[in-house]
């Protein structure tokens, strides 16, 4: 489980282990008496063209003659390949920014100052000001309730103090592989249009079928398997984890989606907002609250659907979500929470009251209103949303890597629902994922092959 404490302020996640757990183990070939070896795991999509999915290797008394395929031959059994997220991306061992003495999450909890000197020299503007209101209000809630989760983990040995002195690993990010996936949705779009009519609203991952990108692009992908499967797009190959669907898209190509029929009782959303920091680093590109607005929510919606948004620390975006984003789509803000990011040791990966970025972000949590004239209601044999909670782990070094929601969410919906997660960068079984980088994080590179099996 990912879930390693659970208080009444919140709970305590191990992201790392929810991700091994999720079943990357990859059923890669077949091998028949006399050493002929299928490999049946890949699915392929390439170079604009499809390409086959087969590949057959030999073997004779002077040895293996290999073919594309990677497979390990162990006579008249399925060979497996087990995969596992590579640790170094949560080994964040130190604070990015070192807190002042005083400030250490195990030291009290000093009262916020907001007359703090800055170096450079001016007055804080009407966002700056929003910010440290919001900050003085929810404070004392992250600092007592981060403060019983460290001390939870610290007792069971999940944390550990000193950590920062013992590890001298460094995080090997990959660099950019291949071909990117948002450039590929760009490509999609000089694609031949496709008749609906004509046209599957779902690609099932075998072992025996190709796919062109249109297919991949038009329709949604699902692995309805118990094991995971290896997309190869453009070159690059991509793990999909069992149980698990994705639509690969921008905004502007939604409508496989909704041909999927499906209606959600759960629906997470990363938007890709607007800031400095995404205007600097180029790393994806923003949406307008417009655009935001247009994404249909209340169409692929169930009933009592429970909507989460994950929200920058900017109050104008905050404000946009409660006041008019969620109205827009008939949904009640019910409860705000906050993922509060740590190190190994248990310390604040930011100082809590630094001016420039904070140690936490927002959750917005509410529910679809079937009739807005009829008071919401939570659903039958759940539990009520609890206006705020703590998710309190560890964070992924890699940008935007969020943690998983669904050991956590699942007290507060009916067992064995739908779920989606739109502005996805990764998969997740049980769920349907969505965006123009929703393999992102399944590229073979952040995964190590652990063992043959």
């Amino acid at each position: 489980m990912s879930v390693v404490h659970r208080l009444t302020a919140g709970w305590l996640v191990d992201h790392l282990s929810f991700i091994n757990q999720c079943g990357y183990e990859v059923c890669d070939s077949y091998v028949y008496p006399g050493g002929v070896t299928l490999n049946t795991s890949v699915t392929s999509i390439g170079d604009c063209r499809a390409t086959s999915t087969f590949a057959v290797t030999s073997s004779s008394r002077d040895g293996p003659i290999s073919g594309p395929a990677d497979s390990v031959e162990t006579e008249g059994k399925t060979a497996k390949k087990r995969y596992v997220f590579r640790e170094e991306f949560f080994d964040i061992s130190r604070p990015h920014i070192a807190a002042a003495h005083e400030e250490q999450l195990w030291q009290g909890c000093p009262e916020v100052r907001l007359t703090k000197k800055r170096k450079r020299k001016c007055v804080f503007n009407q966002g700056e000001l929003d910010a440290l209101e919001y900050h003085s209000k929810v404070r004392k809630l992250i600092w007592e309730g981060t403060l019983h989760l460290v001390q939870e983990g610290l007792k069971s040995g999940f944390l550990h103090r000193g950590t920062a002195e013992l590890s001298c690993r460094k995080n090997v990010v990959p660099g950019h592989v291949g071909c990117g996936l948002a450039e590929l949705c760009e490509m999609a779009k000089q694609l031949p249009a496709v008749n609906e009519s004509d046209h599957q609203a779902v690609h099932l991952l075998d072992d025996e079928t190709s796919m062109p990108e249109q297919d991949l692009l038009s329709c949604v992908t699902e692995n309805s398997s118990n094991s995971a499967k290896i997309v190869v797009l453009m070159g690059q190959k991509y793990l999909v984890p069992p149980k698990s669907s994705f639509l690969l898209s921008d905004i502007s190509c939604l409508q496989p989606l909704l041909n999927y029929k499906k209606k959600y009782d759960v629906i997470v959303i990363d938007p890709p907002w607007e800031n400095k920091s995404v205007k600097r680093s180029n790393r994806y590109s923003h949406l307008s609250s417009w655009q935001i607005k247009q994404i249909p929510v209340p169409a692929l919606a169930a009933p009592d659907c429970l909507v989460v948004t994950w929200v920058t620390n900017r109050q104008k975006h905050l404000r946009f979500v409660k006041d008019e984003l969620y109205p827009h789509w008939s949904v009640k803000t019910l409860a705000e929470w906050h993922w509060v990011k740590i190190t190994r040791a248990g310390e604040f990966v930011l100082p809590l009251d630094s001016l420039h970025k904070k140690p936490y972000e927002v959750l917005v949590l509410g529910r679809v209103q079937g009739d807005v004239k009829e008071a919401l209601r939570e659903p039958e044999g759940v539990l009520p949303i609890p206006e705020h909670k703590l998710i309190v782990s560890i964070p992924c070094g890699l940008h935007s890597h969020k943690p998983p929601l669904t050991a956590i969410l699942a007290e507060f919906v009916k067992p064995d629902v739908e779920r989606l997660e739109l502005f996805a960068r990764n998969l997740q079984p049980g769920w349907t994922s969505w965006g123009n980088e929703v393999l992102k994080f399944q590229h073979v590179d952040y995964f190590t092959l652990l063992q043959n099996e």
